[in-house]
């Protein structure tokens, strides 16, 4: 099974090249305005994009992306509308990857299997689910990889040599590597160290290593860059686009340039990178 996931990390390795990953929470401000982002990030530079499905207790979520969740849910979306805005998103775009990021609870009480069907027919690509251990993969992780989904595992800096090969057994796709201890949107990523965690990473799996949480500025994104295969920004973009609301809370005609500006600048950063072997 290659995946358009496969297809775009493959595709990017032969331009040396790291992807930029973004992440925005799918009905934040609201459906029309989430779905007009999403169809704008592949111009303004991402090359994979992570749509959070919003719930009511995000325990990895820092503030920014607790309060995304928040607004789209007051907005009225729901996982069927997540996955009906992916179902338009792949009307004008057959081919930029799509993941769905977020907790089990939402996907267990939408159904499994129906939501893996559902999900596939829609257009997702793979699926990343933070509150589902190794340990649990016949909950999920093994039906998503018969539905033909990828399922992206992710690995801390506590996961030791030990704990790899479990976390990373059933992983496809790609690996996400969070950066920091602590939630999301926390603190800015040690550079070196993530480079070092990158190659310990890589000494247990041939599938390409993505690192997110904390990076927010162009500078960041380049320096991640040199040695991962892409960088997630998720709490930046959000924090764009909550700036950009008006009092009540509403979007305007700048929301969805708020959040492209900023991938536009990622996408610079990611794309002036060297690359530093980390094979």
């Amino acid at each position: 099974m290659t995946t358009r996931i496969d297809r775009r990390f493959a595709a990017l390795k032969n331009e040396a090249r790291a992807a930029l990953v973004t992440f925005t929470m799918a009905g934040d401000p609201d459906y029309d305005t989430s779905l007009a982002i999403a169809k704008a990030l592949p111009k303004a530079g991402a090359d994979v994009i992570e749509l959070g499905m919003p719930f009511t207790d995000p325990m990895a979520d820092g503030p920014s992306i607790q309060a995304s969740g928040m607004r789209a849910l007051k907005s009225g979306q729901t996982m069927k509308k997540t996955l009906v805005l992916v179902r338009e998103f792949r009307k004008s775009d057959a081919a930029t990857p799509i993941v769905l990021m977020g907790y089990y609870n939402p996907i267990y009480i939408y159904g499994v299997d129906k939501f893996l069907a559902d999900a596939k027919s829609a257009g997702v690509d793979g699926l990343i689910v933070v509150d589902l251990p190794p340990e649990e993969d016949n909950e999920l992780c093994i039906p998503s990889l018969k539905a033909g989904l990828n399922f992206i595992r992710l690995a801390t800096p506590t996961t030791d040599d030990k704990r790899l090969p479990a976390v990373l057994k059933n992983a496809s796709g790609f690996v996400y590597y969070v950066s920091i201890v602590g939630v999301t949107g926390a603190a800015a990523p040690d550079t070196g160290k993530v480079t070092t965690a990158v190659r310990c990473i890589k000494r247990h799996t041939q599938l390409p290593v993505a690192v997110g949480f904390g990076v927010k500025n162009a500078a960041q994104a380049r320096a991640i860059a040199q040695g991962a295969d892409g960088v997630v920004v998720g709490s930046a973009l959000v924090e764009a686009l909550q700036q950009s609301l008006n009092m009540d809370g509403k979007g305007g005609p700048g929301t969805v340039k708020a959040v492209t500006d900023l991938v536009v600048m990622l996408a610079d950063g990611v794309r002036s990178a060297r690359r530093v072997a980390a094979e």
